[in-house]
């Protein structure tokens, strides 16, 4: 099992790694259209269910647990996509007023980022008793620790493409 969960999470890495990259030089070439709105729509949904498709394989659930778990999962994930509508919201700002941003401007995207990571934190801390009473405590942690790894890989990728407040100047 520990083999098969680092094989997926190195792949799922090495694919999250290399799909924006490579769109992001495709919109930065002259000879091809920027990345769209829907464009971003259709990449978080497949992220979505990439990541769902990795719990499932993953998260070892009988019929039972599964019949209960998934909707719960489901419900979290829509949750979950709220928010992220609002990073991607901020990111959009971000890449707007990048090269003239101000030092208030700068300081509220902060805030507002800062904000957006303690409600994720605080989505988690809502979901864990909802999840384990569909799931004995390990499976509940076991998901939490899959769901917060993949999170992870997918943080990093994307602060590794936003260029630095800093860099501005």
């Amino acid at each position: 099992m520990k083999n098969k969960m680092i094989a997926v999470v190195v792949l799922a890495g090495a694919w999250i790694v290399a799909a924006p990259p490579a769109r992001a030089q495709a919109a930065a070439s002259t000879d091809s259209p920027t990345v769209t709105d829907q464009d971003i729509q259709l990449l978080r949904q497949d992220l979505r269910s990439k990541k769902k498709q990795m719990i499932a394989a993953n998260l070892t659930l009988t019929d039972a647990e599964a019949t209960k778990f998934w909707p719960v999962y489901d419900q979290y994930s829509a949750e979950m996509t709220k928010l992220g509508d609002q990073r991607y919201a901020l990111i959009k700002e971000y890449a707007k007023g990048f090269g003239s941003l101000t030092d208030a401007q700068a300081m509220s995207l902060l805030d507002r980022s800062l904000a957006l990571d303690e409600a994720t934190a605080q989505l988690r801390i809502k979901y864990v008793p909802i999840v384990s009473k569909v799931l004995p405590g390990t499976k509940t942690a076991t998901f939490f620790q899959i769901d917060r790894r993949l999170s992870a890989l997918i943080d990093l990728q994307l602060a590794s493409q936003i260029p630095l407040v800093q860099q501005q100047q």
